[in-house]
């Protein structure tokens, strides 16, 4: 099956520049248009290590709007998780009609590793991914757009990639031992995950395998493929009932809380003493970016280990890149 994930596509950078503008103006009129769907939007993220899942699920956010984009990980469930149905934590996290939810390392984690690491029997994986297929069958019975999204590597260009993160300081903390002990299960992970999808890919709910080796191509065909899937789940609400057409409505009115706080902003505005003219050049940007992400995520491992959470909020003008 993954044979065909394993033949080198590439997108050279001249045709990725060209596709992308056309491609994020139609995710963001497709996104617009969902907001008054009746149906909510699922994707899911699985496949190898180092193939591409996280990269994705940031850029979507990135080229889309995330104030109505959900993105989920999951480790191992906790002491209250484990108490509840398997599928309890994820269903909990189901975004409401209108939004996007993106989901790495979600329900078919956890049963594929336990099989590789021969934890469970064949039988027993089979129930298990017998019921994801039932979980599945209901979210989309309910009207949910379901995209799963195997990102695939063969074992070389997995190995050659974890050498390459090892070899720059910059990006090393993405390889761990677990990452190389994975590595050298590789064969019984392509024959769990065969079998899974295999058992679980059906019309309603389909899987996509995408070539993770070049990183334009697959986000080129990851975003391409859920802008035509919102298409025709919009194109399908709209022909079942004329209520869900999308409709524009006005912005709301500012109000006598709005003009109270333009008077107050007149009278003291402390953004009026940032020095807006601070600029930094691409190469001293993109080096200090790769070694900001190492550093962050090193802490966030320490403090999810801690227990410790964070939130963050980003205010400020329109444009002004919050998200």
């Amino acid at each position: 099956m993954f044979e065909a994930a394993e033949v080198g596509r590439k997108l050279s950078k001249e045709q990725y520049k060209a596709q992308v503008p056309l491609l994020r103006a139609e995710l963001l009129e497709v996104q617009q248009q969902l907001l008054q769907a009746p149906f909510p939007v699922i994707v899911l993220f699985a496949g190898v290590d180092a193939a591409g899942k996280g990269e994705t699920a940031s850029l979507l956010s990135e080229w889309m709007d995330p104030r109505w984009i959900v993105t989920r990980g999951y480790t191992d469930p906790s002491d209250e998780e484990l108490e509840r149905p398997r599928l309890w934590r994820y269903w909990r996290d189901l975004p409401p009609h209108g939004r996007i939810a993106l989901f790495l390392s979600a329900w078919y984690s956890s049963p594929i590793r336990q099989r590789v690491a021969r934890r469970i029997t064949t039988p027993e994986f089979d129930a298990r991914l017998d019921q994801i297929a039932t979980f599945e069958r209901a979210l989309t019975d309910d009207g949910a757009l379901v995209l799963k999204f195997w990102m695939h590597l063969g074992k070389d260009a997995q190995k050659k990639r974890f050498k390459a993160f090892e070899k720059d300081p910059l990006r090393r903390w993405r390889v761990t031992k677990d990452s190389w002990k994975h590595w050298r299960m590789f064969g019984r992970f392509i024959e769990a995950a065969d079998r899974a999808i295999r058992k679980t890919s059906t019309d309603q709910a389909p899987w996509h395998i995408v070539e993770g080796e070049d990183e334009r191509y697959r986000s080129i065909l990851v975003a391409t493929a859920l802008r035509d899937a919102i298409r025709r789940g919009l194109e399908r609400a709209r022909d079942a009932s004329p209520a869900a057409r999308p409709r524009r409505t006005k912005p709301p009115s500012a109000g006598a809380l709005g003009a109270t706080l333009q008077r107050i902003e007149r009278e003291f505005n402390v953004l009026d003493e940032l020095d807006m003219d601070q600029r930094l050049d691409r190469r001293r940007f993109e080096t200090a970016l790769e070694k900001q992400q190492g550093r962050l995520n090193l802490l966030q491992r320490k403090a999810s280990a801690a227990g410790v959470s964070t939130m963050v909020v980003f205010e400020g003008w329109d444009a002004a890149r919050k998200r």
